[in-house]
């Protein structure tokens, strides 16, 4: 309830919290300068520039930004060393390679979540992502070297899935259906 109320006052105080951000970035790049003046001119641009334009500016969506930034080092994490077992994979002998193409229940039918979720398995080496069927529910995904598929298929939904879910508080499948 408490959170609830604190997220309701900043999105009031601060209708475009990102745009803010990024006004009060750019006025201290372009100052060359973080002084306290410059500082306290910054805030108020990046809290008067937004106000004015709120109504030109599309609503972004009530994100859980703690949870982004976890899962932003994740998949950094993740990407990192997926690099180094690809490269291992592919500069050893080619028999050690396991290739597979299986297909990756979803939870819900977010559009954000199920699309980022789709980018998250492409970008991370060694997995493409190549389709989401919303009428099916599922990612076609191909894996350079899987040799237990319901394992990989758990880890993408455990380490990726869960969270965009939690960041974008969409409604599970199951929770829709009840």
């Amino acid at each position: 309830m408490i959170k609830l109320a604190v997220n309701h006052f900043i999105f009031k105080v601060f209708p475009h919290p990102l745009v803010s951000g990024i006004v009060v970035l750019a006025w201290l790049m372009l100052q060359h300068s973080v002084s306290s003046g410059n500082l306290l001119l910054a805030l108020f641009l990046g809290w008067l520039i937004p106000k004015l334009m709120q109504n030109f500016i599309v609503r972004t969506p009530d994100l859980n930004w703690l949870a982004a930034v976890k899962l932003f080092f994740v998949v950094l994490k993740d990407i990192i060393l997926s690099n180094i077992r690809v490269a291992k994979l592919v500069l050893g002998p080619a028999h050690r390679l396991h290739p597979k193409w299986f297909r990756v229940p979803l939870d819900t039918q977010h559009e954000q979540v199920n699309t980022l979720l789709a980018m998250i398995i492409t970008t991370t080496p060694g997995t493409v992502s190549a389709g989401i069927d919303q009428q099916r529910g599922d990612i076609l995904v191909h894996s350079l070297d899987t040799v237990d598929e319901q394992a990989e298929i758990d880890e993408i939904k455990q380490r990726y899935e869960q969270p965009l879910i939690q960041i974008f508080h969409a409604m599970k499948k199951a929770d829709r259906e009840q």
